[in-house]
C-alpha cells in the first residue's frame, strides 16, 4: 500500500486516503432489476460493481471509503458489513476459503462511512454531501458504473500524479464521436507532458457538433477540497441537476485541472450493452470460465452466421 507525502515548495502534498463513492442513483436504465437492488450491486460474474471500485481504491492506497447513499441502498452497507451467521454456516460446512473471502471484503485498516443524499439532485450534489466526511483533505471520486480493467488502475494513476503535482485530476479517455453525448468532454488547453491533458474546461454531454474534443472524463477523479466551495454556489445545470462537470469547468478556467490519459480498459456498466461486454470480457479472463465460454461463443457465432446466410432478409434471425 502506498504511503506518499511529498513536500512541494512551502506546501506539503497530503496523501490521498479518502475516496467518495456516489451510489444514490436510481438505476432506472436497469429496471426492473434495480427496483429492489441497487445498480451498484449488479454482479460481474460473482462480484458486485461497487466492490470492484472499492478494491481499486484500496489498491491505490486509500483507506477511508465514503459512500453517498440514498433510499433503498441498504444492500450496499450490508455487503461491506460483517455477516456472522453466514460466516458461521460456511465454517460449519468446511468452506473456510469462502468464509475468508466473505470476511475480507473490507480488509483490516480500511473503514467505511455512509452518508445520505436526501434527494437525487445530481452528481455534484452527491459529492457535496460527502464534504463533512472528507474535511480539508484531498480525495478521490470513483463512479462504480465505470468499471476499469488493466494492470494499473486509473485511481492509482491519479494518486501518483497528485503525489508528484497537487491539483485536481481527471482520468481521460478518447471516445468515438457518437459517444460524446454520454460524458463530460474536455476542452483541451495548452500543451503538456505526454500522457497528460491540459484541461481548459469541461462540457457536460455535448452534442457531437458542439463537442470541444473527443476526450471524455471517465468516472475517476482526484480533487482538492476547494471543489466543495464551488459546488455550494452552483445552481442547477444539465438536466436540472447540480453537475460535477460544471464545478470542474470553473476550476479548469482557473488553470487548476489536469487530465491523465488512462491505460485501463473502460466498461460503461451504466448501459446494458456495456454491462454485457464487461461480463463477457471478465468471463474470458477467468481461469474457470475462459475455455467453456470461448467454446460457447464460437459455436453461437457459427449458428448466427449460418442462420443469417439462410435468411439474410431477417436481421438478427436466431439460429434454429
Amino acid at each position: 500500500m502506498q504511503k506518499i507525502c511529498y513536500a512541494s515548495g512551502d506546501n506539503v502534498i497530503k496523501p490521498i486516503r479518502k475516496a467518495v463513492f456516489p451510489v444514490a442513483g436510481l438505476g432506472t436504465r436497469f429496471l426492473p432489476a434495480t427496483k429492489a437492488i441497487p445498480k451498484e450491486m449488479l454482479p460481474i460474474i460473482d462480484k458486485p460493481l461497487i466492490q470492484y471500485a472499492v478494491e481499486e481504491a484500496i489498491a491505490a492506497g486509500i483507506t477511508e471509503m465514503i459512500f453517498v447513499t440514498g433510499r433503498s441502498k441498504a444492500a450496499i452497507g450490508d455487503h461491506f458489513d460483517a455477516n456472522l451467521e453466514l460466516e458461521a454456516q460456511l465454517v460449519a460446512k468446511g468452506k473456510i476459503d469462502v468464509r475468508d473471502m466473505v470476511h475480507n471484503i473490507v480488509p483490516e485498516g480500511v473503514s467505511c462511512i455512509f452518508v445520505r443524499q436526501p434527494t437525487p439532485k445530481g452528481l455534484g450534489d452527491a459529492v457535496l454531501c460527502a464534504a463533512p466526511a472528507v474535511g480539508d483533505a484531498p480525495f478521490a471520486v470513483l463512479l462504480a458504473d465505470d468499471l476499469m480493467r488493466g494492470s494499473v488502475s486509473p485511481t492509482e494513476e491519479l494518486v501518483t500524479a497528485y503525489a508528484a503535482s497537487r491539483g485536481n485530476w481527471l482520468s481521460v479517455l478518447k471516445v468515438e464521436p457518437e459517444a460524446v453525448t454520454k460524458y463530460g468532454i474536455v476542452r483541451p488547453g495548452a500543451a503538456v507532458p505526454e500522457g497528460e491533458i491540459s484541461v481548459a474546461g469541461l462540457v457536460e454531454k455535448p452534442s457531437p457538433a458542439a463537442a470541444p474534443s473527443h476526450l471524455a472524463a471517465m468516472g475517476r477523479y482526484v480533487f482538492e477540497p476547494e471543489i466543495f466551495t464551488i459546488l455550494r454556489k452552483l445552481g442547477p445545470g444539465f438536466g436540472g441537476e447540480i453537475q460535477l462537470a460544471d464545478a470542474i469547468d470553473i476550476l479548469a478556467a482557473q488553470g487548476k485541472v489536469r487530465g491523465k490519459l488512462m491505460g485501463a480498459r473502460h466498461y460503461d456498466c451504466g448501459s446494458k450493452f456495456g454491462y454485457m461486454t464487461a461480463i463477457i470480457d471478465h468471463g474470458l479472463g477467468h481461469d474457470d470460465f475462459r475455455a467453456p465460454l470461448l467454446s460457447f461463443l464460437k459455436k453461437r457465432l457459427a449458428q448466427e452466421v449460418e442462420a443469417e446466410s439462410r435468411h439474410p432478409e431477417i436481421p438478427g434471425n436466431p439460429a434454429v
